[in-house]
């Protein structure tokens, strides 16, 4: 069988590199799922879970945005940061997370909402990944 050679790399490094059946990302246009042969493609992608499937096993990553470049047999993703699920520290995310939603609830006029929604879908993303 067919496999994708995947890369996934930070600017502090490579995170993850291996050969799976199947990757599934969440591109700004929606889910997308990439097979050995597909066509060449880049996409932006948003903050969210990455799939990496091979046979019936499944390792997931928390990306936070960056671009995909997908080759006939390779899937090479850019990524401001990502995390393996197991590297995720999941106390520190809740903390970001209850940190964000505060900042969002407060409304007050010196707070960067957008930076604030930013930050909680990250450590939303990252709890989803890690819990």
């Amino acid at each position: 069988m067919k496999t994708l050679e995947v890369s996934v790399v930070t600017p502090s490094g490579p995170v993850l590199e291996g050969s799976f059946d199947m990757v599934v990302c969440k591109a700004e246009t929606g889910e997308i799922g990439i097979l050995p042969g597909h066509i060449p493609l880049v996409a932006p992608l948003q903050i969210s879970a990455v799939r990496l499937k091979s046979g019936s096993e499944t390792k997931k990553l928390a990306v936070n945005g960056g671009f995909m470049e997908v080759k006939p047999d390779k899937v090479t993703i850019l990524a401001q940061s990502a995390e393996k699920a197991s590297e995720i520290d999941v106390q520190r995310a809740k903390a970001a997370k209850e940190r964000a939603e505060r900042r969002l609830q407060a409304k007050q006029d010196n707070i960067d909402k957008i930076r604030a929604e930013l930050a909680l879908k990250r450590a939303t993303n990252r709890l989803n990944i890690g819990s």
